[in-house]
């Protein structure tokens, strides 16, 4: 295809033309400009390494390692060939090394980049941060990896290869980029052929449904309800958040503060508390702490947080949001609190 001028009285066509033609380096021109703008070639993903490479042979580099949104790792290989040459195979290579990779380890490899690039950003929190995680879960992360091919075209033989590798859900995605000269400037067309995105959404829709039945057929979703007993006064049948919630609360209105109940609970004390100074209601605080997010550059979704009128803790000077972000260590977080602060009357037990 094409690239059309349009002006007044015609169409004028752009020539076409190569990277080479163009002076158009791989390493020092796409793939530096590329890493600045990912989403130009895969919305929706943090570059976490460049010439990312671990293993005895040290030629072989993934040009781009990222994380999608989902917590996925993407491999992303570039090639300003016309026909890819055998990228997808050096791509699946790639991508079965480092899928076995922890969280931890990427806060590490993350690190490393920012310090090459002289970047100020903290490597954990931002990435917990582009993640929308509270803590990290490391039985959601690298659940799989993506392959995303770029180049100026791709030969038959690596288009049937990829399209051959999609249909046993490997994902692999081809974006080509095409270079035209229009004057002294140099365009861009970037246009993925695979899969093509008329058909990803549908492709995407099965492939999720299959996943969900593969999850309902081995998870059993814990849905216990507990009965909870707090200076005499007993709450029957409350969810596992609902549980800690109670109980935190009142540690609270006994004059316990909150960064002393958040310490009992060590992976969750930088998270269990959102605070606001001073003595406000529920749409002053969500506003607060929108602003105070924002300036420090993150975000605030009052979804994680119990923020109503009746649920917000006064303590201090200041109003807290609890987290309402609790998993299967909920009970673990209790007894916690129980051990810290024995002198309280808690009591609780899965309701009958």
């Amino acid at each position: 295809m094409a690239i059309y001028h349009l002006t007044d009285d015609r169409l004028a066509e752009l020539p076409a033309t190569s990277f080479g033609a163009a002076g158009i380096r791989e390493r020092d021109d796409l793939q530096r400009l590329l890493r600045s703008q990912v989403e130009v070639i895969s919305p929706g993903t943090l570059v976490i390494s460049e010439e990312f490479g671990e293993w005895e042979d040290s030629r072989r580099r993934i040009d781009l390692l990222g994380i999608d949104t989902d917590a996925n790792l993407v491999v992303i290989e570039l090639k300003r060939t016309e026909d890819g040459g055998h990228m997808e195979l050096q791509a699946v290579r790639y991508a079965a090394m480092v899928s076995a990779m922890t969280f931890d380890r990427a806060v590490e490899v993350y690190d490393d980049y920012l310090q090459k690039t002289d970047s100020e950003l903290e490597a954990r929190s931002s990435l917990l941060e582009f993640l929308d995680w509270d803590d990290p879960d490391e039985e959601a992360f690298a659940q799989d990896t993506r392959v995303v091919l770029v180049a100026a075209d791709f030969s038959k033989e690596l288009t049937t290869a990829v399209m051959w590798l999609n249909e046993r859900d490997i994902d692999i995605r081809c974006i080509r980029l095409k270079p035209y000269r229009d004057g002294e400037r140099l365009m861009l067309d970037v246009q993925q052929i695979i899969p093509l995105p008329e058909a990803e959404e549908y492709r995407v829709q099965i492939k999720v449904k299959q996943q969900r039945e593969r999850q309902a057929r081995k998870f059993n979703p814990d849905f216990t309800k507990y009965d909870v007993t707090v200076g005499g006064e007993s709450h029957e049948r409350l969810s596992k958040r609902g549980a800690i919630f109670t109980v935190v609360r009142y540690l609270c209105e006994l004059g316990h503060a909150p960064d002393d109940i958040a310490v009992a609970v060590t992976w969750k004390k930088n998270s269990m508390f959102r605070s606001v100074g001073g003595t406000v209601s529920a749409a002053d605080f969500v506003s607060k702490a929108e602003a105070a997010a924002k300036s420090e550059g993150r975000s605030f979704e009052t979804r994680r947080f119990y923020c109503g009128d009746d649920e917000l803790i006064v303590a201090n000077g200041n109003t807290y949001a609890f987290s309402n972000q609790w998993g299967i260590r909920t009970t673990e977080a209790i007894d916690l609190l129980i051990k810290a602060f024995p002198e309280t009357d808690i009591k609780y037990a899965a309701s009958t």
